[in-house]
């Protein structure tokens, strides 16, 4: 085991790390952090809906539905101006938090990027008719500038605010927004820019000053756009085809589930924050298939993905990664040693609220070969439990975003408006805490100073006769 954990140090550690401070990955990561509050608005939209639209109607409680329409017309605007336009606020938090990054002018960064994300998109809508218009409704239409082409009407100037707009869109995001900004972070560290005098005011001679990056910038996204739209598609079709429609399809499967689920656990027994490191991947594939799950539900459609960024937190990380909620209560029980007691005590509260760190640095798991492997199992044997529960359609897909400090079953209740998931976690908690056990009690052999080839009583009699331990420096 030491062996193991030993290669792991040397060589899994030092690419965690690096990985960890990648500039790149750290402002994707702050970016999705910054459009939270977008997301939680979102959400509490849909559960309002759910609870007095979608239930009563399933009811046929219609006199609830009719009389609370006004709070439902209120709930589809803030979805609207939330969840719908996810991409849109996704861009310029990008593209603000990748010039934190770099030090450079960070607004006309996120102006980049959002004005990148925007060429990007189709900027017509096309209606398909039963049969071709006369010549009469075809003038009429084309003298409104609109084009008919046999029984196709399209217009310029529309954007699918339902598509494009939202999760769609993350991809094109971080891949043109990057490209833009790479450019314009260069060019301001050339200097390539117009200086004012200092007699001018900071927030004008900050306009100023990324006129030239940002122009270039966004001139090469037009550029791009344009190369791509010559074979009659847009660049965020292109992206969603060839990119991330195939990586969404790959994160559905077992192995993807299991092999994320592994990463961050390894990345924090070696006192790497796992869910932050990873993040980005965490976010951009899984948090994507999220939104795409709010989305449908809130139109009514099927959920298009089984598997989603909150569905980790609730049947693999209950209590924080490795579920070490579970842990606590094992060591309650179990535990005779006051030093590993005294540790649960302290961190129990926290951890219902998903908070770990006074467990993973106090007792410590970090570093600690007893419980490497239950911090490693539990949440392994508990995501292919819950999973193979979705796909078996015994539990519903996550649904509706939700807070990551969530208590148990309260989080799961909402993220599925499924009655049987906290069932699913309360089976999983089980689980898990059958796992920690053997551990818990192994750990009571072993004393907490690390000498376990001498009698406590002992070790305590020869300290007050020599005044100190066997090792310590004369």
């Amino acid at each position: 085991m030491n062996a193991f954990i030993g290669w792991l140090n040397r060589h899994v550690v030092p690419i965690a790390a690096k990985i960890g401070s990648i500039r790149w990955l750290v402002a994707l990561r702050d970016a999705f952090i910054a459009i939270m509050p977008a997301m939680m608005a979102g959400a509490v939209s849909t559960v309002l809906n759910v609870l007095i639209r979608d239930i009563p109607t399933q009811f046929k409680w219609m006199g609830i539905v009719d009389s609370m329409q006004w709070l439902i017309g209120i709930n589809a605007m803030v979805w609207t101006g939330t969840l719908a336009i996810l991409g849109l606020l996704f861009a310029f938090t990008f593209g603000y938090q990748l010039a934190v990054q770099y030090q450079v002018e960070p607004v006309t960064g996120g102006i980049v990027v959002l004005g990148a994300f925007i060429m990007s998109l189709p900027q017509n809508f096309t209606v398909a008719l039963s049969s071709a218009l006369g010549k009469g409704a075809t003038k009429l239409i084309t003298d409104a500038g609109g084009v008919v082409d046999g029984k196709n009407i399209s217009m310029w100037g529309y954007f699918n605010l339902g598509k494009f707009f939202g999760s769609y869109g993350f991809f094109t995001v971080m891949i043109m927004g990057g490209i833009a900004m790479t450019l314009y972070i260069w060019l301001m560290k050339k200097n390539v820019t117009i200086k004012m005098p200092e007699a001018v005011p900071p927030a004008i001679a900050k306009a100023f000053t990324g006129i030239i990056p940002a122009t270039a910038a966004l001139y090469l996204a037009g550029v791009i756009n344009y190369l791509i739209s010559l074979n009659k598609t847009t660049v965020i079709e292109f992206i969603a085809t060839l990119i991330q429609e195939p990586l969404l399809n790959m994160s559905q499967g077992f192995w993807a589930v299991l092999l994320m689920t592994l990463l961050v656990q390894i990345f924090w027994f070696f006192g790497l924050h796992g869910t932050n490191v990873l993040g980005p991947v965490l976010d951009s594939i899984w948090l994507t298939a999220q939104i795409a799950n709010m989305n449908a539900f809130m139109k009514g459609e099927a959920l298009p993905f089984v598997w989603t960024r909150n569905a980790f937190d609730l049947y693999a990380w209950i209590g924080g990664a490795g579920s070490t909620l579970l842990l606590l209560i094992a060591i309650l029980l179990f535990s005779k040693r006051d030093d590993q007691r005294t540790v649960a005590k302290l961190s129990i509260a926290p951890g219902c609220f998903n908070v770990n760190e006074p467990v993973m640095f106090g007792l410590p798991i970090v570093l600690d070969p007893i419980y490497f492997i239950p911090f490693i199992l539990a949440p392994v044997v508990m995501v292919s439990i819950a999973y193979g529960a979705h796909i078996l359609g015994w539990v519903s897909p996550v649904k509706n975003q939700i807070v990551w400090s969530m208590p148990p079953f309260v989080n799961s209740l909402i993220a599925t408006m499924d009655w049987r998931a906290p069932i699913l976690q309360a089976v999983n908690m089980v689980i898990g805490f059958l796992i920690y056990v053997p551990f818990v009690k192994a750990a009571n052999k072993l004393d907490p100073e690390l000498t376990v080839d001498e009698p406590v009583m002992k070790k305590e009699k020869r300290v007050k006769e020599t005044g100190k331990l066997e090792g310590d420096a004369v």
